[in-house]
């Protein structure tokens, strides 16, 4: 386990006891570098939406337990946020979810010259995700060959 997995795991368990007393989900948790600055995140939903308010409360709440625990040496940035409309799919619980919606998916390396596709989800499994393209053809796409697989919105 990488130290980044280790931060996100020990943070996990430090928000669900939060979490489930507000009726929050936890949507992921990670520990990413960006622009030299260490960053730590929270993505959070529920029913209806969350607000400013949901994401301050369960902010503060986690950066008391984290100032107590204190498992991250590095200096990080906490942010806590909803994942919003063009969440991005990773645990197999995102897919499960998004089953039916349409999703898009940016590839590593290109198939037929496109390294992006649209299209509704159709399956997935620990390996793989199905999408129905518009010509109602079905791709199956491996999962090591994903970047980013993520819901689609239109505005």
């Amino acid at each position: 386990m990488t130290k980044h997995e280790e931060y996100e795991q020990k943070t996990e368990k430090l928000l669900e006891p939060v979490l489930k007393e507000n009726h929050f989900e936890l949507y992921d948790v990670e520990y990413v570098k960006e622009g030299g600055n260490w960053f730590l995140r929270a993505y959070i939903d529920k029913e209806g939406g969350i607000t400013v308010d949901d994401c301050e409360l369960v902010s503060r709440t986690l950066s008391d337990l984290l100032d107590k625990k204190d498992f991250i040496p590095d200096s990080y940035i906490l942010e806590v946020s909803s994942p919003g409309l063009g969440r991005q799919l990773k645990r197999d619980k995102h897919f499960e979810k998004s089953i039916g919606e349409e999703i898009e998916i940016k590839l590593y390396k290109p198939i037929d010259k496109k390294k992006e596709w649209v299209g509704k989800l159709v399956s997935y499994d620990t390996n793989s995700l199905t999408i129905e393209l518009e010509d109602q053809k079905t791709m199956t796409f491996l999962r090591s060959d994903i970047a980013i697989a993520r819901l689609t919105f239109d505005f």
